[in-house]
C-alpha cells in the first residue's frame, strides 16, 4: 500500500459516504477476524474501510515496534496521506477505528496528520497510551469497553477525562477484552456505525 510497502485491503465507500481506517492492536494484523467483522458491518452501512498492517513483516518481528505508539501513529498518518493524495477517495471524510494499542495510535495520529479526521472509535482500547496527545485530539471520539474488562474500563475512564473533544464512552455489558461473548461484537458494530455514519456522510 503506497510508498511504505504495507499490505492492506481497501473497500471503497458508497457515493457520499466516508472511509474508516483501522488500526489493529498488538499481535494482530489486517486479517483480524474481529476487525473484519466490524468492517463488514460498516460496509453494510455504506462506509468504506482500509484494513492494513501498521508494520512490515520484518518490523513486526521486533516486539518493541508492536508497542511503539509514535511509530504506529506515524504509519496511520501516512496511510491517511496516501488515501488523500494517492487514491480517488481524496475528498471523502476519514474516520479511525482503533483496537487495543491501535486506539492510542489512532488518537495520536489524529493530532499529527495534516488531514482532518472526522471521527474516532476505540474498541477495547488503550487510549491512555496516547499520553499528552489526548488533550489535543479534535475529532469526536467514542470509547467502547467490555463490561467485564475491569482494568481497561478504569484506563478508559481516565483517558475519557483527559479528552477535550466531543466524546462518549460505552460499556458493553458482559463483554470481555476481545468481545468474544455472543452478541457483544454485534453491539460494537452498532455503536461504531451510529458514531461514524452521521459524521462521515456528506452534508452532515
Amino acid at each position: 500500500m503506497g510508498p511504505l510497502g504495507l499490505k492492506g485491503n481497501l473497500v471503497p465507500p458508497r457515493e457520499g459516504a466516508g472511509l474508516v481506517l483501522f488500526a489493529h492492536g498488538s499481535g494482530s494484523s489486517r486479517l483480524s477476524p474481529r476487525n473484519r467483522f466490524v468492517a463488514e458491518g460498516l460496509h453494510a452501512a455504506g462506509l468504506g474501510t482500509l484494513l492494513f498492517d501498521l508494520l512490515r513483516e520484518d518490523e513486526a518481528a521486533d516486539r518493541n515496534n508492536v508497542f511503539d505508539i509514535p511509530l504506529l501513529a506515524q504509519r496511520l498518518a501516512a496511510a491517511t496521506d496516501w488515501v488523500r493524495t494517492g487514491t480517488a477517495l481524496r475528498d471523502r471524510r476519514i474516520g479511525y477505528f482503533g483496537a487495543s494499542t491501535g486506539a492510542a495510535a489512532a488518537l495520536v495520529a489524529e493530532t499529527i496528520s495534516p488531514h482532518p479526521v472526522a471521527a474516532i472509535v476505540s474498541r477495547g482500547g488503550r487510549p491512555d497510551l496516547a499520553g499528552a496527545a489526548l488533550g489535543r485530539v479534535r475529532a469526536p471520539t467514542l470509547l467502547i469497553v467490555g463490561g467485564e474488562d475491569g482494568p481497561v474500563i478504569d484506563l478508559n475512564r481516565t483517558a475519557y477525562g483527559a479528552l477535550a473533544c466531543e466524546k462518549s464512552m460505552a460499556v458493553v455489558p458482559g463483554a470481555g477484552h476481545l468481545f468474544e461473548e455472543p452478541g457483544t461484537l454485534e453491539q460494537v458494530v452498532a455503536l461504531a456505525r451510529d458514531w461514524f455514519v452521521p459524521r462521515l456522510s456528506e452534508g452532515a
